[in-house]
């Protein structure tokens, strides 16, 4: 039996966690801030958008896998492994020119880096007890937006100054101190033989975690929507310079960030992560419908309602991801958050091609007032509160 850690190395195990989850953020979301360096060296438009575009598809094709790793040998070595490979692959991706040689490199880092999606949640959900668990799940869900930042402004900036070999190895700088933290704080949970828990499939029988998925799925609609084309129709429909712009942007990530975990300790109250659920998609809907209808009208609340739009968008996360969790419980979660993230990444990988098709064909107005149905869709899907005791999952 694993020993139980005290309250102070709960919370480190959480911060190794989010630092591991944000290292991996910055391999899989840093590549497009290259593109403009890549482009310096030789590459065309369409090269360099390859090449940024590699991470991501290794991430989403090894998500499950990776899930299924932690499931059998726990989160402790799947992070160990995950990040080790991430360094190395980042390594590789320094010393190779090709433009082939390079994507291909990079899909493997993305790839390895997808290892602490599973992990890292589990490791939280396994550590913190239910009526504390939104909260630091909420808390680690902020590790993406972080993640994207921190390489927005370190990538470019040393791509600028240096090159891009020197820029590509900031990812494997975040990754080789992910690794460090992790291997010196993080225990694996205490999990149940399998003889003494219910080690059933957990989509059998029911369509409770299926209805978790589309939910997600159809959440990141919006939230895709608005991440991707917030500063352009700043820029193009409000008259807002690129700076301005930008910093709202930039501000907009970290009130999202402060979102989720508002969200998760919401859930933690009320001891419930589906109701704050449902009350997420009912804002959703409203607040795309206004944002639709004041941009439309050209009012200056429309720039409030992006914000918030932002922020109610992106708060779902923490919460489908724990009750994901606990719901499969520790023999089938960590592949049941690999096909959460899948499907989510799949989702969003749509949004912008399709969203650009529709506001070139009607207006971001319009754009914004339609993508109100997806959440709206939502509300019916969100399923009945379950009780945990169904799937127990191991607290302190």
């Amino acid at each position: 039996m694993t020993p139980e850690p005290g309250t102070g190395r709960r919370w480190a195990m959480l911060g190794a966690s989010t630092l591991a989850q944000g290292a991996a953020a910055v391999s899989i979301h840093g590549a497009p801030f290259l593109i403009p360096a890549l482009r310096d060296s030789g590459l065309s438009l369409t090269q360099a958008g390859m090449v940024a575009a590699a991470p991501t598809l290794g991430v989403m094709l090894t998500l499950v896998a990776w899930g299924a790793v932690a499931d059998r040998r726990g989160e402790r070595f799947t992070l160990l492994l995950g990040l080790a490979a991430t360094a190395l692959a980042g390594a590789v991706a320094m010393v190779v020119h090709h433009p082939v040689a390079l994507g291909a490199a990079l899909f493997a880092a993305g790839a390895c880096a997808a290892s602490t999606a599973s992990a890292s949640g589990r490791v939280v959900v396994g550590w913190f007890p239910p009526e504390r668990r939104g909260l630091a799940m909420g808390i680690r869900q902020t590790a993406q937006p972080l993640g994207v930042g921190t390489a927005a402004i370190s990538l470019a900036v040393v791509a600028e100054r240096y090159d891009v070999t020197a820029a590509l190895g900031v990812p494997v700088l975040a990754a080789v101190v992910a690794l460090t933290f992790v291997a010196l704080v993080v225990v694996d949970p205490p999990r149940p033989r399998r003889g003494e828990a219910e080690a059933a499939n957990p989509y059998r029988g029911d369509d409770w975690l299926v209805r978790i998925h589309a939910v997600s799925v159809l959440l990141v609609v919006p939230q895709f929507l608005v991440w991707t084309f917030a500063l352009v129709w700043l820029v193009d429909e409000r008259g807002w310079s690129a700076a301005a712009a930008g910093s709202l942007v930039a501000g907009m990530q970290v009130a999202g960030a402060v979102g989720r975990i508002a969200a998760g300790h919401v859930s933690d109250r009320v001891g419930s992560r589906m109701r704050p659920l449902r009350w997420i998609t009912v804002l959703a809907t409203a607040v795309m419908l206004l944002l639709g209808g004041t941009a439309a009208l050209d009012w200056p609340a429309a720039v409030a309602l992006l914000v918030a739009a932002t922020v109610i968008t992106v708060a779902d996360n923490g919460l489908a991801f724990t009750a994901v969790a606990e719901r499969a419980g520790p023999h089938w979660s960590g592949r049941a958050l690999g096909i959460q993230n899948t499907s989510q990444y799949l989702a969003a990988s749509a949004v912008p091609p399709v969203a650009a098709w529709a506001v070139t064909q009607t207006s971001y107005p319009v754009t914004f007032a339609l993508a109100a149905a997806f959440p709206a869709l939502a509300i019916a899907l969100v399923p009945q509160e379950i009780a945990r005791a169904r799937r127990p999952v191991p607290a302190p």
